[in-house]
């Protein structure tokens, strides 16, 4: 029997991670004890502080993209990073759980483990676990071993990841959850509204819109000529706004909204969309989505190098073919976006195999509960 709650801390340096992270924080609070309820402390964005974790600071909006612009803000990092080992050795919580962000997350678990064999504290021996496979079944590979002996649990939430970690360090513990996705959208999964938009998913970034929206605002401006289709925009942040402001202004016939992304996704007819999340959130609404992304010439060279995947769209990478259309640097143009829209809009046989095979993705992403069967692994932990 504990004599204090449990203390966990929680670190989630995006958008994605802090609604991931809300979510488990919901299930381990409902898992533990009524009596002793557990402690939550960390970083990360609005939704964790809802959910009752106590904020050192909010990390998601720091958050950046691309090798250079992480070079950049090195120093900021670096202070980030500090404040948050100097929180773990001051707390410590009796488990450190870290939600995706790898660049960041990975190496404070390094930095955690390093530390406690430098400057043992024989009276903290906290369990860490991952939250999201970092994808490093796409490209460096390598890190499997490392991440193997810095974690006690790997949550994964894509089915093959399971398998993938085994074939390679059988000994660590790695547990399909099942997707989240699954859970967030349920009451909505039958739900069917007038489609007659072309959805607009531009990215969560500063740095993607500016890549994106050049490209994809005359593509849909082509199709809306076309086809008379309203075109909707949606922001994922408000913050958003000014970036889009100009195109808006020189196109006053495009709406732009924010929020209700499942709204949203049940009233249109197809998307183009960064490649991201919000990719299998299109192929749970059974959305036909034309996916791009352009980034610096620098990130893009490093890439090709190291990627070892076909695609780099989920839904197409669990069905190891080409569901959606991906159209990356210089093919991310307006021609080739807009001639890829057309394509679903005229075909209704595409339309129809691209909808069977986007439900066969989604339903081998396991039932409902993720965050759930999340709580119970990590608490499973303080009993082995």
């Amino acid at each position: 029997m504990m004599s204090v709650p449990r203390k966990f801390m929680i670190i989630a340096g995006e958008a994605s991670g802090d609604t991931l992270g809300a979510e488990l924080v919901r299930s381990l609070r409902s898992e533990e004890s009524k009596e002793k309820p557990p402690v939550f402390i960390g970083a990360g964005g609005p939704k964790l502080a809802a959910a009752g974790v106590e904020l050192l600071f909010d990390l998601a909006v720091h958050s950046v993209v691309g090798i250079w612009e992480v070079v950049k803000n090195y120093p900021k990092f670096k202070g980030l990073f500090d404040q948050l080992i100097d929180l773990a050795f001051r707390e410590k919580p009796d488990c450190i759980i870290l939600i995706d962000y790898p660049g960041f997350n990975l190496r404070f678990a390094r930095a955690i483990r390093k530390k406690l064999i430098t400057s043992p504290d024989p009276g903290w021996k906290p369990k860490i676990v991952y939250y999201v496979s970092p994808q490093i079944w796409a490209w460096h590979s390598s890190r499997v071993h490392q991440i193997s002996q810095d974690m006690d649990l790997l949550l994964a939430i894509f089915p093959f990841e399971k398998q993938w970690y085994q074939e390679r360090v059988p000994n660590f513990r790695v547990e399909f959850v099942g997707h989240p996705l699954i859970d967030r959208y349920a009451s909505r999964a039958d739900e069917q509204g007038e489609k007659r938009y072309l959805l607009l998913l531009p990215g969560s970034r500063q740095r993607e819109l500016n890549k994106h929206l050049p490209v994809m605002i005359p593509a849909a401006r082509r199709i809306q000529e076309e086809f008379g289709l309203p075109v909707r925009l949606l922001l994922a942040d408000e913050k958003l706004a000014p970036i889009v402001a100009p195109f808006q202004e020189s196109w006053p016939e495009l709406e732009v909204t924010r929020g209700a992304l499942d709204k949203a996704m049940t009233e249109a007819k197809v998307a183009i969309a960064s490649s991201g999340t919000v990719t299998m959130e299109c192929a749970y609404f059974g959305l036909p989505t034309v996916v791009i992304y352009k980034t610096s010439w620098s990130t893009y060279q490093l890439g090709k190098r190291f990627i070892k995947v076909r695609f780099i769209a989920m839904p197409n990478l669990l069905a190891q073919k080409e569901i959606f259309p991906e159209l990356i640097q210089d093919d991310a143009n307006a021609d080739k976006i807009a001639e890829a829209t057309r394509r679903f809009l005229k075909d209704p046989d595409l339309r129809a195999k691209t909808e069977r095979e986007l439900a066969q993705v989604i339903q081998s992403l396991g039932s409902t509960g993720a965050s759930d069967r999340g709580a119970s692994a990590i608490l499973s932990l303080f009993n082995a």
